[in-house]
């Protein structure tokens, strides 16, 4: 089983890796962006799902691994729940994108909350173990949780408030996506260290200048409509 799921793993993240730019670049709400938008969403469902399960299998089964290992695996477990929140969140936003009162749906605030306690847990586990690495980076989760249960708890101020939360929301799946690959695959096809810190933040750097960028475009662009109308 750990067999299958781990090759599972490895097909879901490299299709998620070779196409979770495409959504961003093609027109929003076109076919193509809803179409690879989907695939997306699936590649990531099975590489959160399989994460999960390896995870879990290593810190419960597993009596032969050893620290290191068993660290790589509530790593590994934290960054299934990170994408897996991430993805669904940016999924729901378009759900209840009409909504125009506090969201009390259990599933979606029961995911948000898991991500940021998971964060918490996550990080402070990294300070017993004294690994910077595990402590600092689970704190994109805390953040990221803390702003979906702001969301979904308060009524909606913007205009086309649910076009932003979904892009942040796929922006934050593809920064874990992205991070992924860079700190568990990367390392391992191009011979270095998977503690660089560079890789770990090189993502965020990346795509969350895209993020507010996508924001000030689309914000000023909708108060233009707003004056014209």
């Amino acid at each position: 089983m750990f067999s299958f799921f781990r090759w599972l793993h490895i097909i879901g993240g490299f299709t998620a890796l070779l196409v979770f730019w495409i959504p961003i670049v093609t027109k929003k709400g076109g076919k193509i962006h809803n179409f690879v938008g989907w695939l997306y969403v699936c590649a990531m469902a099975i590489v959160s799902i399989s994460a999960f399960y390896m995870g879990g299998y290593r810190v419960l089964w597993d009596e032969h691994a050893n620290a290191e290992r068993v660290s790589f695996s509530w790593f590994l477990i934290f960054i299934a729940i990170l994408s897996g929140a991430s993805g669904w969140y940016g999924i729901r936003v378009l759900r209840f994108k009409k909504r125009q009162t506090p969201h009390r749906n259990m599933m979606d605030l029961f995911v948000s909350g898991l991500l940021l306690v998971s964060g918490v847990a996550i990080g402070i586990y990294g300070v017993m173990i004294q690994s910077p690495l595990i402590t600092y980076f689970p704190l994109l989760g805390i953040f990221l949780g803390a702003i979906q249960l702001h969301y979904w708890l308060r009524n909606p101020v913007k205009r086309m408030h649910w076009l932003f939360e979904h892009f942040g929301g796929m922006i934050a799946c593809c920064i874990s996506t992205v991070t992924a690959f860079t700190v568990f695959g990367a390392p391992r096809l191009l011979n270095i260290s998977s503690t660089n810190l560079l890789l770990w933040i090189m993502p965020s750097l990346i795509l969350v200048p895209m993020l507010v960028g996508f924001n000030i475009y689309y914000g000023k662009k909708h108060i233009k409509k707003s004056l014209r109308s």
